[in-house]
């Protein structure tokens, strides 16, 4: 209990390091900035460290990834055939999709194929 810290000139380090870099630095960069200096030092112990000391990197925040969702965007069709796709008469149930597909300079190009359920 009496003995002195061992990890005192750690501590010191470390927390030169990050008062150094405004609390910028995680203590994976301050684990790369210490080895860049050529001290030898686990980058767990420098994370325990920095716990002990409630040394948190705050004004860094990740940039969030690209979420393309945009919800439900315009007007949904009823459905009108209810799974009902086999039919005795011809062209009664007929159903379409578009594609739209990007050309050169900027053209597009849209394909709707009719498909009949027709299964005479």
């Amino acid at each position: 209990m009496k003995n002195e810290d061992p990890d005192q000139e750690w501590k010191t380090l470390i927390l030169e390091t990050f008062e150094q870099h405004e609390g910028r630095y995680g203590y994976r960069r301050i684990h790369a900035e210490l080895k860049g200096q050529g001290h030898k030092i686990n980058h767990k112990k420098v994370q325990r460290i920095m716990s002990e000391l409630n040394l948190k990197c705050v004004k860094f925040v990740r940039k969030s990834r690209y979420k393309s969702y945009k919800g439900t965007v315009g007007k949904v069709a009823k459905n009108r055939l209810n799974r009902r796709f086999h039919t005795t008469y011809f062209l009664q149930k007929l159903v379409t999709d578009v594609t739209e597909f990007k050309c050169t300079n900027n053209e597009k190009l849209y394909l709707s194929p009719i498909m009949d359920l027709y299964n005479g």
